[in-house]
């Protein structure tokens, strides 16, 4: 099957305290984007790489690509409402079998070993998504009051959520709804099984400034 990764950008700097949207913030000398597409371009050259951003950023991105000599061959899309809607986007088009990947912008520490993972359970289920377990204890809040949960029954949810074109493309043929919490969300209301592959500790999201800071130094350490 043909390999294709939608990479979702339609995030801003809200969180993050800044003007500039959280993609396009710098992370080891440039924007976490380069570092997101870069990473699943290391993972198969011949990947097709799709990424949605909202219309009013195309023009950002492209002076961006250009400052950095950023040249790796990648699709745009427009971002929708949502991010169901702006995933969906990046769907249009698809016509080959295809495994298809779905990825947060903000995960440049995603590792190949996690990618590979992802897409060699999709192709042999149907479905995957990186997973980790938690390591700290949770409690339920019920009011007014605070339940302790067993942890091992939980697990903490990263992107690349890899599917079968033909799962994913029918499971996003339906109207928006909000209990779509991820891909994995959308999929399972259609009535697929989702299956569990090992992520990586180092796959966190970029959304605060702290956030920023772990991912510069995890960078570094790792050598990515």
């Amino acid at each position: 099957m043909k390999n294709i990764v939608v990479i979702v950008a339609g995030g801003s700097g809200k969180r993050m305290k800044s003007e500039i949207p959280k993609q396009f913030m710098l992370l080891c000398g440039k924007p976490v984007l380069m570092h997101t597409i870069l990473r699943f371009y290391n993972f198969d050259p011949n990947i097709e790489l799709r990424l949605v951003l909202p219309q009013q950023l195309f023009s950002t991105w492209n002076e961006l690509c250009k400052q950095y000599n950023f040249q790796i061959q990648h699709k745009v899309f427009s971002g929708g409402e949502t991010r169901f809607h702006s995933v969906k986007n990046g769907l249009e088009g698809t016509t080959t079998p295809s495994l298809i990947a779905i990825h947060d912008a903000v995960r440049p520490l995603v590792s190949i070993n996690t990618i590979k993972n992802c897409f060699n359970l999709a192709q042999e289920k149907g479905t995957a998504i990186p997973v980790m377990q938690l390591t700290e204890s949770i409690r339920e809040i019920s009011g007014n009051h605070s339940v302790a949960k067993v942890r091992e029954l939980y697990r903490l949810v990263q992107t690349p959520q890899v599917f079968q074109s033909d799962i994913i493309l029918k499971s996003y043929n339906t109207l928006f709804n909000t209990s779509f919490t991820d891909d994995a969300s959308v999929v399972e209301k259609s009535g697929f099984p989702i299956y569990l592959a090992k992520g990586n500790e180092e796959n966190i999201k970029l959304t605060t400034p702290i956030d920023l800071v772990i991912g510069e130094t995890l960078m570094k350490y790792l050598n990515f």
